[in-house]
């Protein structure tokens, strides 16, 4: 059975957890020969994981890279050999198959590694006395002193050049809970790869670090595609929709499956969150009908639900200005210049002038922290279908079409999405 991690972007909103929760529940139905997994690759808001435990499920854990590591080489052991053991014991284990390292135990705790070294020098060192082996030894007896031991999760490089380092055939492995098994050089020879779906994303700089050393399998997303190049042909999904949650009910429907009530308010949750209830302009009939549909089944009325989610949200004044930013913070290159926008929902813009300062100053932090030649804040009311933008200084702010209320600080009436009417006017800004 084969591991198949699901993860959304950095920066997880519910979209891209919800998506991803609902997708490993639909292929784990459809391919049980397989363990589909949802993963997260960046950590939640407060106001995201205070929804997600609400819907009562398990929250995808954190996963923070998809490297190859030594967990996904080392050996176990096919046999397994007390310290005290004559070495006719081992000689048994040769004359059916070639090991060049047997973990070696002392009252059911791991001793360390004898390996084929270890034997062909304590022979040849008999040999070379009198030309013959006048008794056998104990295993304990011709055992070498051990090389260094190996973390289960140190980087599959990096080990192989800690063996190779050491001379020794194998080594040890351990994680928290002690030893685990050991590897070999064998175990080297060949670079592991994790299989990995992405949603909500398909770019490389959005996603889980060493995606460029996985197997991506699978695609689904409803944003612009900047594709990672995969090794072979997958499985894409990429629609003009307003949720990835939209994009998996289709799945489910396209495979003659419903997704169970507990299930359907997942992706109900992610599709009213990027939607923002219905009303974002990125809002299409599909994803009209899959909100419908998916509350029908969960039972809840829609407009209720959404309301009740924003109104958990805190507002900009009560969080933590940096990280309220990055919560739902990307990253694009155009022009030549790097560009970062962070997108908030809020519930009223009235407060606004209370924090706007400390915002400001932490939006240009985050400028010269990310090296980026221009950084902007859409704070939106989902209540009113109002925006705000702040920016930080940048000769685009001359060239946006919406009305200046202060310094860096514009009036956005009607707009509430960041794909759909933000980033275009973004990008002519630049190439004015």
């Amino acid at each position: 059975m084969k591991t198949i991690y699901i993860t959304g972007h950095k920066n997880p909103d519910l979209d891209s957890i919800c998506s991803a929760y609902g997708y490993a529940k639909l292929m784990n139905l459809q391919d049980p020969d397989n363990a589909y997994i949802p993963v997260r690759c960046g950590h939640l808001s407060d106001s995201t994981r205070g929804i997600l435990e609400q819907l009562d499920i398990d929250i995808p854990k954190y996963k923070r890279d998809v490297y190859p590591k030594v967990k996904d080489v080392m050996l176990s052991g096919a046999h397994r050999i007390d310290a005290d053991d004559l070495l006719t014991v081992v000689a048994a284990i040769y004359e059916k198959n070639n090991p060049s390292a047997i973990p070696v135990y002392e009252n059911d705790s791991f001793y360390g590694l004898l390996c084929v070294d270890d034997i062909t020098n304590w022979t040849m060192r008999e040999l070379s006395r009198d030309n013959k082996i006048t008794s056998i030894p104990k295993v304990r007896e011709i055992m070498t002193e051990q090389g260094p031991v190996i973390d289960s999760h140190e980087l599959f490089d990096e080990a192989k050049n800690m063996l190779l380092a050491s001379g020794k055939r194998g080594l040890a492995v351990y994680d928290e809970n002690g030893y685990v098994g050991f590897v070999t050089r064998r175990c080297f020879l060949n670079v592991p790869k994790c299989d990995v779906i992405l949603v909500d994303h398909n770019e490389s700089s959005q996603s889980i670090r060493g995606i460029e050393t996985a197997n991506i399998v699978g695609i689904l997303d409803h944003h612009r595609l900047d594709a990672i190049k995969t090794d072979q042909p997958v499985f894409i999904c990429s629609e003009p929709l307003g949720s990835t949650c939209t994009i998996v009910y289709q799945q489910y429907i396209r495979n003659n499956r419903t997704p169970d009530p507990v299930t359907a308010k997942v992706l109900l949750t992610g599709l009213i969150s990027d939607t923002l209830i219905l009303k974002s302009p990125t809002t299409t009939g599909d994803d009209v009908v899959a909100a419908h549909v998916l509350a029908s089944i969960c039972r809840i009325d829609l407009e209720q639900y959404g309301l009740s989610m924003f109104s958990r949200v805190k507002g900009l004044k009560e969080r933590d200005p940096k990280s309220a930013i990055l919560s739902d913070f990307k990253t694009y290159t155009e022009n030549g210049i790097r560009i970062g926008i962070g997108q908030c929902e809020v519930t009223t813009l009235d407060d606004l002038p209370d924090y706007m300062e400390e915002y400001a100053a932490t939006l240009d932090e985050i400028r010269s922290m990310q090296q980026l030649g221009w950084a902007i804040l859409m704070i939106t009311d989902v209540i009113h279908e109002h925006s705000a933008l702040l920016c930080t200084e940048h000769r685009g702010n001359r060239h946006l079409p919406y009305e200046a209320l202060d310094k860096n600080l514009f009036d956005m009436p009607d707009v509430m999405s960041r794909k759909k009417q933000l980033l275009p006017e973004i990008i002519h800004a630049v190439g004015e």
